[in-house]
């Protein structure tokens, strides 16, 4: 009798040990960790594949295109995220030296809806670490170069993670002071910087650019034009959720930047979509970049309002946008909510669109030195 006991102990112990091994196995494979950014890994330049005749396959006016001791430069890097490989670029101050004891204040950048890395947020970083400032522009998750599956995702919590991300990583870089980091959100990515900085405190001074608030413009349509079919897409995106659990392609909404449209059918559009058109798709291309986005996404974003919470933003705060900007109204409703911080601003840039603030020189020069002058004063 004692044997058999000890038999079937001895099997039952074997069970459990297999059992514990799969999972550890599975779980090392499936599950995703919540612990922030790691593993921050600069990469080679010489083993770069750029899709244009800039080294970097930065696409703005007077990007860098090579890195020369005491300018400043530009580092490829990337690092984990939730499970994903975030693809990112870090500018340094003229100057910089990692094996220096000096440290800088730090400006993580946020680029827009349907942007990377390499266009309006790069021309940011660069222009910010002129004025020496360590600033790392990153492509979101499941988009630009940035791992993630499925592609395109737009995901207002992960668009949000990416920030975090940003905050968490680019304290180990060599030189940041971790005491001294703020924020610049771009468009859609202003949208998310600030729900971001509502909760994340480490974020020292915030600045949205031409904010674009995700959520409500994908549930409302821009300016209200689409409130009559909300609950007719919300359908569509739930019947396309089942059809993709079942192992059906994932359906993406039109790659606008793509479409042939002539002078006619942009005088039709508004400012907007007719210079983003313009913008995205002809001036600033860049094959990473693209207005689609998976059609499941909206059951994510119609809950989405970057204006809610808004009280709890306690930091400094600047909003920029342009006086002639036809998504003006977006920032303002922002502005008017952020009743938590003592200290802010809403900045007008006379005669500017939405779209002429991501690169148009006379406009940039204004932003650049407003921004700088902000945080210059709560970063210093």
């Amino acid at each position: 009798m004692k044997n058999k006991l000890l038999t079937i102990s001895l099997l039952a112990a074997n069970m459990m040990l297999v059992f514990s091994s799969d999972t550890l196995y599975a779980a090392k494979k499936t599950i995703i960790n919540f612990n922030g950014a790691r593993g921050l890994k600069e990469l080679s330049i010489k083993k770069l594949k750029s899709p244009n005749k800039n080294p970097f396959g930065l696409v703005y006016e007077n990007a860098i295109t090579e890195n020369i001791d005491g300018k400043v430069n530009i580092h490829p890097v990337n690092y984990r995220l939730n499970g994903n490989k975030i693809s990112a670029n870090i500018y340094t101050p003229a100057g910089y030296n990692k094996n220096s004891s000096k440290k800088y204040p730090t400006i993580v950048i946020a680029h827009p809806n349907g942007g990377i890395k390499e266009q309006v947020a790069g021309l940011y970083a660069q222009r910010l670490a002129e004025n020496g400032y360590i600033t790392i522009a990153a492509d979101a998750s499941f988009q630009g170069a940035s791992e993630g599956l499925p592609r395109h995702l737009d995901n207002p919590a992960f668009r949000v993670e990416d920030i975090h991300g940003m905050a968490d990583i680019i304290v180990s870089f060599p030189g940041v002071d971790s005491k001294r980091i703020g924020a610049l959100g771009i468009c859609g990515g202003g949208g998310y910087t600030l729900k971001t900085a509502q909760t994340d405190k480490r974020l020292k001074a915030v600045a949205t650019l031409s904010m674009f608030n995700s959520g409500i413009v994908r549930k409302n349509g821009f300016l209200d034009s689409a409130k009559d079919t909300i609950i007719q897409r919300l359908e569509q995106a739930s019947e396309q959720r089942a059809k993709e659990a079942k192992g059906e392609q994932f359906l993406l909404t039109a790659a606008t930047e793509k479409a042939k449209l002539n002078k006619e059918d942009l005088a039709k559009m508004t400012s907007l979509y007719a210079e983003g058109y313009e913008y995205y798709g002809i001036t600033h291309k860049h094959p990473n970049s693209t207005f689609q986005y998976t059609v499941r996404s909206n059951m994510d974003l119609f809950t989405f309002d970057s204006a809610h919470g808004m009280e709890l933003i306690n930091q400094p705060l600047l909003m920029i946008a342009g006086s002639e900007a036809d998504t003006l109204y977006m920032t303002k409703d922002c502005f008017e909510k952020a009743t938590g911080s003592e200290n802010k601003e809403l900045f007008l840039v006379d005669g500017a669109t939405h779209i002429k603030t991501y690169y148009v020189p006379e406009y940039v020069d204004k932003i650049v030195s407003k921004l700088t002058s902000f945080y210059n004063k709560n970063l210093r």
